[in-house]
């Protein structure tokens, strides 16, 4: 455990840090037990264990913040936890009640709130549900145990960049997901394969990827592990969900807030990249719950290159970061229920 008076909350990255207590749950014979906090620590698993073998997991990510009034809030955490269901299903995982998610959350987060950053550090309490194949398998198959995990770790900005355009690299060499795969699925499965081409781009001095469809190497559909929005002809427009790109809680507010707030016509489509070098695209940016809202400043494909409003944050991408955000840090009136204050 790092002591929080240890911390620099105005320094932080997004990096793991220790706290102090965890959430854990077992699911043995069929049931759920009641499960516990206890200390933040390692536990025994193992060699055989179905997730270690066969990759049986899921994961979830979400934020408490600090309002500036003080108060410590969720952003639409029942989204989180009926998404984490939908997961645990495709993986032929049990599924959690949501009851009791949301009740392990904020009792993880009470207990760890002096981890939670100030209000002016624009840092955030990153909290990590993880439900995994725990028990002991040897053929391909389900395992016959399993284990919740939610620990907290205070986090800055997923790009330390901040609220600041990023560059992207278009691959017409790697894919993230395929037609009838787990795209749609938190799993870990999705994410290891990621390491290798963001390693690569970043070396070329990128920030992330722009990951293209795995049929026609042509169709938008994440930027890394955030997903993908343009502002063209004066439409918010995001790739439609055909079961390969993560289905982003921040995607779904995004859209509500560019329709009911911006008055701002929204569609869910196909997007070629060849439409974010016309000038038809005005603006780019990228939404997640590590990403908040992540404006594009570029992006390149070999020997073309396309930059946004000279690299600034576009005025479509400005508003709603300031929406959004106000909204979570209780800057501005929630009217739509998305807060659960703790």
């Amino acid at each position: 455990m790092v002591d929080p008076k240890n911390i620099d909350f105005y320094s932080l990255g997004f990096k793991f840090i220790e706290t102090r207590t965890m959430f854990v749950a077992n699911h043995i014979n069929g049931e759920w037990d009641e499960g516990k906090l206890v200390p933040f620590g390692n536990f025994e698993i193992s060699p055989a264990s179905c997730v270690l073998n066969y990759g049986q997991g899921i994961f979830e990510g979400m934020k408490a913040l600090r309002g500036k009034n003080g108060e410590i809030t969720l952003f639409r955490p029942e989204e989180n936890g009926k998404r984490f269901n939908s997961s645990a299903k495709r993986m032929l995982m049990p599924e959690y009640d949501l009851g009791k998610f949301m009740d392990a959350i904020r009792n993880v987060v009470k207990v760890n709130e002096e981890y939670i950053p100030p209000y002016d550090s624009g840092g955030a309490l990153y909290i990590r549900p993880i439900l995994f194949g725990y028990g002991p398998v040897l053929g391909v198959g389900t395992a016959n145990e399993f284990k919740l995990i939610i620990f907290t770790v205070p986090v800055g900005p997923y790009f330390p960049e901040g609220f600041k355009g990023i560059n992207l690299e278009i691959s017409k060499k790697y894919t993230r997901a395929a037609p009838g795969g787990t795209g749609s699925t938190k799993t870990l499965c999705n994410y290891a394969g990621t390491m290798l081409p963001v390693k690569e781009t970043k070396a070329r001095g990128f920030a992330q990827i722009l990951y293209l469809d795995a049929v026609h190497m042509e169709y938008i559909e994440e930027v890394g592990t955030a997903n993908f929005f343009g502002v063209i002809n004066n439409k918010v427009i995001t790739p439609r969900k055909t079961g390969t790109i993560l289905e982003g809680i921040t995607r779904e507010s995004v859209l509500f807030l560019s329709e009911k707030k911006l008055e701002m016509e929204i569609e869910e489509r196909e997007i070629s990249y060849n439409e974010l070098f016309d000038d038809s695209c005005s603006e780019a940016f990228c939404t997640g719950t590590a990403a908040v809202i992540t404006p594009i400043a570029s992006v390149s494909l070999e020997n073309q290159k396309r930059v946004f409003n000279n690299g600034e944050p576009g005025e479509i991408t400005r508003k709603l970061y300031n929406l959004l955000t106000g909204i979570q840090r209780l800057e501005i009136d929630d009217e739509f229920g998305w807060i659960v204050k703790i």
